[in-house]
Parts: C-alpha cells; structure tokens; sequence
C-alpha cells in the first residue's frame, strides 16, 4: 500500500513552512505535496498541468486547504473536489486564519470535513496541525478506495 499523502493549499510561504514543521514535529513522515494556489491543487488532484502523468490511483489521505488563494479561492475548489466523483470522498480540513462565520457556514455547506482557524502563535499552531496529521491519518478510517470503479 502507497504512502498516505498530505495535500497543502497554501499561498503563504510562511504558513507552508510552519505546517510542514509541525507536521515533522509531531512525527508525521507522510509526503506533503504543495499546491500553492487553486488552480495548481485542482491540477494535482486531477492529473494535469506539471502533474499530468501522476498516478491517478494515489490520492491524498487529507486536503489541508486555506481560503484565501490566488488565481482560485478555496471554497471554489472545494466545490470542485466534491463535484467530481473521483475525488468528492477525499477528505478537506479548511485550515485558514478566517474566523468570519460566513467562511465557515459556506465551507461546510461546500462539503469541508472540517474548518481549523490557524492560530496566531506558532506553539499553539504546531499543536493543532500535529492533531489534525494524528486524526486524518492515523484515526480516521476513511471510506474504501471505490474510485476505481467511478463511485
């Protein structure tokens, strides 16, 4: 079995850096990929742009996706992730610094698994990722990988 992979949608070159360190920090090894704006993760998931070639059958354990995105915002591709039946089980954790209530009433009505708000300091932060690298990859028992057949 291959390696679960962590996909990251982020923007802010800091806020990559402190999530991957996090995620070492709490001793989780699995692949980050980084997609540094909308476009790009859709491009991944789906197998295009600089990602075409990549085997479709290894998809992401978790998508840890910001809000605030250039070329294509974060609700757009969660949209999109859940229009398409490939990849609409594929789990999203919306990990943004938005606390407006209307970001987390539309990512859930969107289909986010889970809304995280990136705390300000980064104790508190790397503490949050490491929870959510041991929740999404560890504890959680995803659904069994139907994709193949088109479910």
């Amino acid at each position: 079995m291959a390696e679960k992979i962590i996909l990251l949608v982020e923007d802010n070159p800091d806020d990559e850096e402190l999530t991957i360190r996090a995620l070492r920090q709490a001793k989780v090894a699995n692949e980050v990929i980084v997609a540094r704006d909308g476009i790009e993760a859709l491009d991944y998931l789906f197998g295009k742009g600089k990602f075409e070639g990549r085997d479709p059958a290894h998809w992401p354990a978790v998508v840890l996706l910001d809000l605030k995105l250039p070329k294509l915002n974060g609700l757009d591709v969660l949209q999109r992730i859940r229009a398409e039946p490939l990849t609409k089980l594929i789990p999203v954790v919306v990990l943004t610094s938005s606390s407006e209530d209307e970001d987390k009433l539309k990512s859930y009505a969107s289909g986010a698994n889970s809304y995280v708000r990136k705390p300000v300091d980064f104790g508190s932060f790397a503490n949050a990722v490491a929870q959510l690298g041991v929740y999404w990859l560890l504890l959680n028992q995803g659904p069994p990988d139907s994709r193949a057949g088109g479910a």
